[in-house]
Formats: C-alpha cells, sequence, structure tokens
C-alpha cells in the first residue's frame, strides 16, 4: 500500500519539534559559555586596573605620606558623586544589588541594577576609590560586572534571567579569586539560597568559561599562594575557638554598622547625612586618610599584599593594623563609593590571626592567619561555606580544613548574635523595598 502524505505529516512534526528543542537548548548553553568568556575577560581587566590604580596612589604616596590627606577626601567625594548622578546603583560592593536583581520581576527595576551602563561605572569609580586608596576590593564589584554581562546576554532568552544572574555572579567570584568552587559554593549559599538542580549544570559551565578565560591570561595562580601552615593537635586547637569568636564579633559589629548607615541614622545626624552625601564621603576620605598615616600606609587598598606577607613571611604584627585596617573599610563603605569587602575583609582577619600569634607563641603565624580570614570573612558574610573554601583554595591547603571549617560555624554563630540579618540580603531588602516604592510612586 503506497504511503500517502498525510501518514507523513506527524513523523514530521516530531522532527521539527526535536530540532527546535534541540536549536532552544544549545542557544541556552552557548548564552551560559560566551557569556562566561565575557565574564572572565571582565574579571582580569578589573584585576589589572585594580593594581594600576593601587600601584599610582602608592606612588603618589612615595613623594609625601601626607598627600593622602588630599587625595582621599577628594577622591571619595568625586567617587560617591559619580556613583549617585552619573552611575546609579553603582555604589557598594556590587553584590546586594545582584541579590535583588534576581528578586525582582519588573524588567526596568531589574535592568536599573545590573546593566551595563552599571557596570561600566562599577569599573571607573572602584578605580576611582582605589587610586584614592579606599579600602576596597574588586571580588564584590566583579559579581555585579559578571551579573550584568550575563543580564545582557539574557535578552536573547528572558525566561534564563534568574539562571543567568546567578551563573554571572558566580563567575565573577570564580574568575576574581581563580576559585572555581568557591564560585560554585558562594553562587548556591550566598546568591541563590537555593539548590537549582536544573541550572546547576549551567551555571557550572560558566564558571568554567570565565575560569579558563583568566587561565588562559593570567596563567595558573593561587591568589594568596601555596600555605603549608599546620596546626598542632595540642595548644594549636585552642586558636580555633578565639579566633572564630573574635571575627564572628568584629565582622557582625562591620556588619551592623554598614546596614545602620544604608538604612539611614535616625535624627539629625541621619539628616544631615542624606543631605550631604558627598561632603560625608569627603569626610569618610579623610578617616581613611589618617588611618593610613597612622598605620605606616599599610591600610589603603585592597591589604592582599599585607595579607599575604602575613601569611608567608611571618612579618612581626603590628598590633594596631587589624583595627585600622578595619575602621578603614567600615568608612570606606557606609562613604557610598563602589567597592567590595572580600579583600579587605581577608586583610582585617590576616591581623587578627597574626595579632593572636603574641598570645599563642607555639602556634605557627600562618595557621592562626588562616583562621582569622576565614572567621572573619565569615563574620561579615555569614556565608560559612564560601568562606573556608575560598580561603581553602586560595591557599591549596588542604591540611588546615578541619580547623577553618570549625571556625568558620563558630564565626557564624557569633555574628548572628551580633547582627541577625546577613548583610548581603539585608541591603539587598532595602533596594527591593526601594524599586517598589518608586514603581508604586510611578
Amino acid at each position: 500500500m503506497p504511503l500517502r502524505p498525510t501518514d507523513l505529516r506527524p513523523a514530521l512534526s516530531r522532527l521539527r519539534g526535536a530540532s527546535g528543542n534541540a536549536w532552544t537548548t544549545w542557544r541556552r548553553r552557548s548564552l551560559f559559555l560566551v557569556g562566561g568568556i565575557c565574564v572572565g575577560l571582565a574579571a582580569v581587566l578589573m584585576a589589572k586596573a585594580a593594581d594600576a590604580a593601587q600601584d599610582l596612589f602608592r606612588h603618589g604616596l612615595h613623594a609625601s605620606p601626607a598627600l593622602a590627606l588630599l587625595l582621599c577626601p577628594a577622591g571619595f567625594a568625586l567617587a560617591a558623586w559619580l556613583a549617585r548622578t552619573v552611575f546609579p546603583n553603582a555604589q557598594g560592593s556590587g553584590i546586594p544589588q545582584v541579590i535583588a536583581a534576581r528578586a525582582l520581576d519588573a524588567g526596568p527595576a531589574r535592568r536599573a541594577l545590573v546593566s551595563l551602563k552599571v557596570a561600566a561605572g562599577k569599573i571607573v569609580v572602584m578605580c576611582l576609590g582605589l587610586l584614592c586608596g579606599a579600602s576596597i576590593g574588586r571580588e564584590g564589584p566583579t559579581v555585579q560586572v559578571g551579573a550584568a554581562i550575563m543580564a545582557a546576554f539574557g535578552t536573547l532568552s528572558p525566561e534564563r534571567m534568574r539562571g543567568l544572574l546567578l551563573a554571572g555572579g558566580a563567575a565573577g567570584v570564580a574568575a576574581a579569586f581563580n576559585t572555581p568552587l568557591a564560585g560554585i559554593v558562594f553562587g548556591i549559599e550566598e546568591l541563590g539560597r537555593a539548590y537549582d538542580s536544573r541550572g546547576s549544570a549551567l551555571i557550572v559551565a560558566t564558571i568554567v568559561a570565565a575560569g579558563l578565560t583568566s587561565l588562559a591570561i593570567l596563567g595558573d595562580y593561587t591568589y594568596f599562594g601555596t600555605s603549608d601552615a599546620r596546626l598542632s593537635l595540642a595548644a594549636g586547637w585552642l586558636a580555633v575557638p578565639l579566633l572564630g569568636v573574635a571575627g564572628g564579633l568584629a565582622g557582625g559589629l562591620f556588619s551592623r554598622i554598614v546596614i545602620a548607615f544604608g538604612r539611614g541614622l535616625p535624627g539629625r545626624v541621619g539628616g544631615w547625612i542624606g543631605r550631604r552625601p558627598v561632603l560625608f564621603a569627603g569626610l569618610c576620605g579623610l578617616g581613611v586618610a589618617l588611618c593610613g598615616l597612622a598605620s605606616g600606609g599599610s591600610v589603603y587598598g585592597t591589604g592582599y599584599e599585607e595579607a599575604r606577607a602575613l601569611l608567608h613571611a611571618g612579618n612581626d604584627p603590628r598590633w594596631d593594623f587589624a583595627p585600622l585596617k578595619f575602621l578603614a573599610t567600615v568608612l570606606s563603605a557606609i562613604s557610598g563609593i563602589p567597592g567590595g569587602l572580600f579583600a579587605p575583609s581577608l586583610a582585617v582577619g590576616a591581623g587578627l590571626g597574626a595579632e593572636a600569634s603574641l598570645f599563642l607563641p607555639d602556634v605557627p603565624v600562618g595557621a592562626l592567619v588562616l583562621i582569622g580570614m576565614t572567621a572573619y570573612l565569615t563574620g561579615v558574610l555569614q556565608a560559612p561555606l564560601t568562606s573556608f573554601v575560598i580561603v581553602t583554595e586560595m591557599t591549596q591547603n588542604h591540611a588546615m580544613m578541619i580547623p577553618l571549617m570549625l571556625a568558620a560555624l563558630i564565626a557564624d554563630a557569633v555574628s548572628k548574635l551580633v547582627c541577625r540579618g546577613g548583610l548581603y540580603h539585608t541591603l539587598a531588602e532595602l533596594l527591593v523595598r526601594r524599586a517598589a516604592a518608586e514603581q508604586t510612586g510611578a
């Protein structure tokens, strides 16, 4: 019996449907891969630009350390003005903006937080902050830039926007620190707060693409170099609860201060800051300059070199490095200029650990520094998994994994006693409420 054309229609329809589904699947996957490469390139650009800005500032201070009394206030004021008028929503770390963008449904409100214009402004103004000595990092801004890049690709697949934002932010952490596992954990623990089994493979693919791009340009490296520090089973373990509590208290206090300023201080002080934000930023810059002069210039910038020196060189720690770096980072964070918290927090934690060696002379300084970094970073982020994974990956020290896990858990519990809401998610809630108020007013 001959085959009629009508008999072929169901088979042809199935073939067209299968080919269409395959094209949609590969188009989505290509968005994550190509976007990941672009995030990796952006992370490398930001790393180079941040290092160049810091070097220029230090070169200027060689002529006269007192020059900071002019550069810091003027630079902070200019950066705050740019972040408020030219590049709105570029202020602060950038991670709360990504969390808020994932929570928002409205397209315009989401684009206001993670657009390419905001990303470009983030890079420019962050570098300006480092150029004037701000105690900020580039890792948080890399998260917002990564999410903005993926959001731009998301116009081709709007239904996957939340997954693209998550992948872009996680890839930003991975590429900035060369820590792919930490990027995955950060995406799950901090940005997502939930595990999406359907999107997990694409998120990993984005992180791999960003990581390979960074590796191809910068080579294989560990952020703080390889550390072989060990902790003895006797007196050394006393450092874990001590630094866990200290890091949790200090990190929780930091978060509480930043959240209070983010919400707006009550009374006349809060009203004055709201009316004169640029002048307030300049005063914060003056405070950072005074901290820098008191510390001999060690608290300016990201704190990467100081933390690395404490970890590897075993330098005699200055008792005032950790408190002055803490204060400089607080002033930088509440000033309203763009800048991340990861690197300065690691530096503060390294200072805490090194100073603990004054009371625990029999414990290797390197081990104390690692515990201090993990504890304080956990206290600030209230993300214990991300904190101990990122420190472990940055130093390739697996022997310290159990002490770091325990220190992170202790610090997380103590930090939550001081500051109940996590820093990034509380600030993200403020952004969501502000967007809802603007939409209602409109």
